[in-house]
């Protein structure tokens, strides 16, 4: 798919982005999304919450450093990755290095696995060789994605599908 970019959270993000959170809404299958019930005004004070919180500043003991990306197709936003520099003990059962969604209206036209494998990429430039996914066992379109872009399977626990994908493998397409 030609005319897409992957762009870092920023403070210059606009009302395209603050209306793609919104039509995410509050988030599936594991996926959060806090920014989807704030206003315009919040919006921006969110936007610095995340840069801090990519930097580590004021991070929470229990959280790791996490940066945010939006793909855009054509300059329009149409899905959003988080990426963990780190596992925590929480994140080796429940959410792994990277979260993705693409936003409802733009859904079934492959740029979930576009999103992943630039995220993957992200991964690599970072120093995370091989990166967790995880995924609950019903969120076929989540796991397909996951196996389309290299994702080898680990185990199959507590109604989640846990995957690793070799961050490197993502460079040689």
């Amino acid at each position: 798919m030609e005319n897409y970019s992957i762009h870092e959270l920023s403070l210059n993000d606009g009302t395209d982005i603050y209306q793609m959170l919104k039509e995410i809404g509050p988030g599936e299958n594991g996926f959060q999304n806090r920014a989807y019930d704030k206003t315009e005004a919040e919006f921006k004070n969110w936007l610095q919450s995340q840069i801090n919180m990519s930097k580590g500043i004021d991070l929470d003991p229990k959280l790791v450093p996490m940066t945010t990306y939006w793909l855009r197709h054509k300059g329009y936003p149409v899905g959003t990755s988080k990426l963990r520099c780190r596992l925590s003990e929480a994140l080796l059962i429940n959410g792994g290095h990277i979260g993705f969604c693409i936003r409802p209206s733009e859904r079934g036209k492959g740029y979930s696995s576009i999103l992943l494998k630039e995220t993957l990429k992200k991964a690599f430039l970072i120093g995370i060789e091989s990166a967790l996914l995880t995924c609950d066992i019903g969120n076929d379109p989540s796991w397909k994605t996951i196996e389309k872009c290299g994702g080898i399977i680990e185990k199959i626990e507590n109604g989640r599908r846990y995957y690793w994908i070799k961050t490197k493998d993502t460079l040689l397409e």
